[in-house]
Parts: structure tokens; sequence; C-alpha cells
């Protein structure tokens, strides 16, 4: 089983970046093939044979991340597998290729691993990193319903069969939009405690465009994936939970814009998931309303 690792960098981290492509380059087994994609910014110089595409301009992180794939041929069909894996962070153990090319030869109905995320320092894994909501224990393993952005495997076959990653993100909620279609076209998702991506510990709001992208995106993902009914309760709870949070006046007024241009705005292709697809990811832990 060929695998391949995606990694989309904005020029800014140098040095980060190199020392996860030497963790990449360390992996048991065969080796693995690199693609680095310069999101909007030249690439420094990088290990002979990693393949290399700079874009003049940033188109974000979903629209990156599909070069990346597309570097490996149509739907990444040079390779049977391949790992996404943010700039800044640091694969922990030698064997995580060789765990997913067995986790995915196992189980031909695997179609996405999540890795685990855990600060460098302190070893702590956040619970926003968990991708489910019983999220107190990171180190139990589970079938999930979303996975990770920059800390996973996906089948490159997922692409070929429902597409990449929705461009017009930018970002924010682009995994769950293809974790969606994935669960709908039968594909399952796994979330693997002993795969582990070193991450130093962020803030997600630290991007200028956080708020407005996570209200938008969200209104996009219910309207591109959802059964019609299930749409207001879906963004009705997640409406009621954000304001439960208490967020300051600014942010709550960018949210606020976001949430109405996701209403205003193309979202893309419709295809609303099967109840059965509904049911499924309710008997998963995460029925989608929440």
């Amino acid at each position: 089983m060929k695998v391949g690792a995606v990694v989309l960098t904005m020029g800014n981290r140098p040095e980060e970046l190199r020392a996860l492509l030497d963790s990449v380059a360390k992996q048991d087994g065969d080796p693995v093939e690199i693609a680095v994609v310069g999101n909007g910014s030249p690439l420094p110089e990088l290990p002979d044979g990693v393949r290399t595409v700079e874009l003049p301009e940033n188109v974000g992180i979903p629209a990156g991340r599909n070069v990346g794939i597309e570097a490996f041929g149509p739907g990444g069909s040079d390779v049977d597998v391949l790992l996404f894996l943010d700039d800044d962070g640091l694969l922990a153990r030698e064997d995580t290729a060789e765990l997913c090319r067995e986790a995915f030869g196992r189980d031909p109905e695997l179609g996405i691993i999540s890795f685990r995320i855990a600060d460098p320092d302190t070893g702590e894994t956040q619970r926003r990193h968990v991708p489910r909501l019983r999220a107190a224990d990171p180190m139990r393993s589970s079938r999930v319903t979303t996975f990770l952005g920059g800390a996973n495997a996906v089948r490159t076959k997922v692409f070929q069969e429902i597409g990449g990653l929705p461009d017009d993100f930018f970002y924010a909620h682009e995994e769950t939009d293809l974790a969606w279609r994935a669960l709908d076209a039968g594909w399952l998702i796994d979330y693997r405690s002993d795969m582990l991506l070193l991450h130093p510990t962020m803030a997600p709001s630290r991007h200028a465009v956080y708020h407005r992208m996570v209200a938008r995106n969200r209104v996009w993902l219910a309207r591109r994936n959802l059964p019609a009914v299930l749409i207001p309760v879906y963004l009705g709870v997640w409406f009621l939970l954000t304001l439960a949070r208490r967020p300051s006046w600014p942010a709550l007024r960018v949210w606020l814009a976001g949430f109405k241009e996701g209403w205003t705005t193309p979202c893309g292709p419709r295809r609303p998931m099967k109840w059965a697809t509904v049911w499924r990811l309710t008997r998963l832990g995460r029925p989608p309303v929440i």
C-alpha cells in the first residue's frame, strides 16, 4: 500500500517544516512520498524527491490541500493513502505510516483516520482535538463522525469517489463536509490515539477570519449536506451554543455577519445525506443536529 503526504505551508515556518519532513522521511516501511504546497508563498529549499507546487496566492486550506492531492495524480491516484499534516507538526512515532497501512489493509470500508494531536511540551490533547462529543479521554480510540484537518490519513479512493475538500470554504468545517459526504457514501472514520502528531497548542481564534468563516461555513455545511428539515434545527442549536459561550461583542458581530453571509451566498452543490446516514451518525453518538 503506497503512502503519500500532503503538507500545506505559507512559507513562514521553514524550520518546523523541515523537522516535519524529516519525521516523515524516518517512517518505517516503504518511503512515504511527499508533496509540499506553497499557499501564496515561495517554498524554502526542500529535500530531494519532494513534489512541490507554488501557488501565486493564498487559496485557503481546503483548496490548497486539493492541489496537494492532485500532485499525486487525479484524486491522488499515484498512491493508496494520503497523510495530511500541518507544517508545524511532527510525527512522534516512526511507525505511523505502517499503522495506517495495517488499518486500511485490514478494513476495506475504512476511509479516514484522524490522528491524536498533543502539545510537544505538555503532552496534553485539547478537547477540541478529539473529534467526538465524549472527548474527556483522548487516549481512547473510537469510530467517529469527523476528523482533524492537519493530522489525518485518507484512502485516496474516497477522493476519487466523492471528490475533494470544498474549495470555497477557505478555512473551517471543510473536514466535516468531507466526512459527512464520505459517511454518506458508506466509508468509515476512525480516531486513533496511537497515531500521534505533536503540535503546539494554539487558539483557533488567532486567525483573523476565524469568527466569520466559522459562522458562514457552518451554514454552508448544513445547506449542502443536511435533509431540509434538519437545517434549521442544526443551525438553531449552534446559534444558541454560540450565544451561551458569551463571545465579546466585536467577535459576536463578526460571527453574526458570517452567519448571514452563509444564507445569502452560494454554498456549492447540495447533496443532502440519506436518512440512513443521519441514523448512522446518531448511533455513533453525534446526530447531525449537534
